[in-house]
């Protein structure tokens, strides 16, 4: 049975090596090896022939094109009457992209496959670290993660980071594990484990990138942040709060019942926005989550839907409405992605095969009517129904207010103000202003500023409805200067 031998080399001390691996490797007249970079290939019997695929480290354009040629090398090897062995650092399948590929090719062509294990990197590192794994621990590349945003685990449980293989990698996945974890995080790196020369550093993980130790044996090890910083402990939080020993008010619920809820969740969201207090916006952004998360658990009860069916959707949906993000589509702007935008939704519609919708259709009839009127004319604008110019927009307000005076009756007065008001609204989109803010944030201030009438008219002992017009209009200055903005 010539065919492919998959071999681990195991984590680094040739004395590592099973008793399996060394009489196949024995064995051998030739050995082919990802790479000679590995500790137990000092240790390999020495009438072997040894042949190495390092070169085309060197030549490929990334890892991935160097693994790809690795793999069609060595099937093309396999494929010999001789067969081929090769060999991998540690374990084929433990953080090996060949291994996998390769036996499943091999599989699938129905080639003879021996699959030689080897001691990975994993269990040396626990030793270093005096760890368990279980229950939770993370298993992430460090490649994988210099290439994200943000770190693809959950925050509460631990994570091993394999192949920190250069201090390069390390400044990226440093940059990542950031934005989620404070900089002194305190982390460790296990170098060499399984070696002579292992070692472990206790640092904070700011310093990551800093440590002269860092080779191709390195490895980090990220303990977890504080229980309950993950979504997926929310998520369990919620769960229990509905389940059969969970709070009676909870376990009633309905999507129905939790309406007014979640529309009160959503107005102190804003106004915890336009504070611009960033305590209470966290706490606010927190109440809402609570109501999303109690409405999915509450689907995910009856059999409607999952959390994850939930974030999948909008994941889907997200990528598919960026392709100038996640695809080659060119966009000039703001305005060609909203343009693109909008068709993109109309072939999702043509695919669903919906009706055919007007532009103003998706907005919603339960939107603050300010919010709605400026979603309307910025849809309309998106199609190139607008003024060319601001002049255009104050001519019409101008022409409103003439309208308002003129109204005979209650009905003219009310379509007149109605018009008035979505003009308004039409120059606040010009001015790049949130028309529903602006107005909040003016409410703010009467509320404030009559607050200070009524405090100043007790103490002159007096009651508002007993001051004359001009006693309340000063007193009104005033507190317009004392609460200026």
């Amino acid at each position: 049975m010539p065919g492919i031998t998959l071999l681990g080399l195991g984590p680094g001390d040739p004395s590592l090596l099973t008793r399996q691996a060394w009489e196949a490797l024995a064995s051998a007249d030739e050995i082919w090896l990802r790479t000679r970079q590995h500790p137990a290939v000092s240790g390999l019997p020495s009438a072997v022939e040894i042949h190495s695929f390092d070169s085309l480290y060197e030549s490929g354009e990334d890892f991935d094109a160097v693994y790809a040629a690795i793999v069609e090398k060595v099937l093309e090897l396999g494929r010999r009457p001789q067969g081929v062995l090769y060999a991998v650092p540690g374990d084929p399948f433990v953080a090996e992209a060949t291994g996998p590929e390769i036996a499943r090719r091999a599989r699938t062509e129905g080639l003879p496959l021996r699959i030689v294990s080897g001691l990975s990197f994993l269990g040396p590192v626990f030793a270093a670290l005096g760890l368990d794994p279980f229950p939770r621990l993370t298993l992430m590349d460090a490649l994988e993660l210099s290439q994200s945003h943000l770190p693809l685990f959950p925050p509460d449980a631990p994570a091993l980071v394999a192949q920190l293989y250069s201090r390069l990698v390390a400044a990226e996945v440093k940059m990542t594990l950031t934005a989620v974890y404070p900089d002194e995080h305190p982390v460790r790196l296990v170098h060499a484990a399984g070696t002579e020369q292992e070692r472990v550093e206790d640092l904070p993980l700011h310093a990551i990138d800093h440590s002269p130790h860092i080779g191709l044996l390195t490895t980090l090890y990220v303990p977890p942040l504080p229980a309950g910083t993950s979504f997926e402990a929310f998520q369990e939080v919620v769960a229990a709060l509905r389940a059969p020993n969970g709070c009676p008010w909870d376990r009633q619920q309905t999507h129905a019942s939790l309406r007014p809820h979640l529309l009160e969740e959503a107005y102190e969201t804003l106004a915890a926005i336009d504070s611009g207090d960033a305590n209470k916006m966290a706490e606010e952004f927190g109440d809402l989550l609570l109501q999303i998360v109690l409405h999915a658990q509450i689907a995910s009860e009856e059999g409607e839907f999952s959390m994850a069916e939930v974030l999948k959707g909008i994941r889907d949906k997200i990528i598919r409405r960026h392709p100038h993000v996640f695809g080659d589509v060119h966009v000039e702007g703001v305005g060609g992605v909203l343009t693109n935008w909008e068709k993109i939704k109309a072939a999702e519609r043509a695919a669903n095969g919906d009706e055919e919708k007007g532009l103003l259709d998706g907005v919603p009839l339960a939107l603050p009517a300010l919010s709605q009127a400026l979603e309307y004319q910025e849809r309309a604008a998106r199609v190139g129904f607008d003024w060319p110019e601001i002049g255009g927009v104050l001519d019409k307000i101008a022409e409103e207010i003439q309208e308002v005076r003129s109204a005979e009756d209650p009905q003219a007065l009310m379509d007149e103000l109605g018009d008035l008001f979505f003009a308004l609204v039409n120059l606040a989109r010009w001015k790049k202003v949130d028309a529903e803010s602006a107005l909040r944030a003016a409410n703010q201030r009467f509320r404030q500023r009559f607050a200070c009438i009524e405090q100043e008219a007790r103490k002159q002992g007096r009651a508002l409805n007993e001051m004359t017009i001009d006693e309340l209009e000063t007193l009104w200055q005033a507190a317009k200067r004392r609460t200026a903005g």
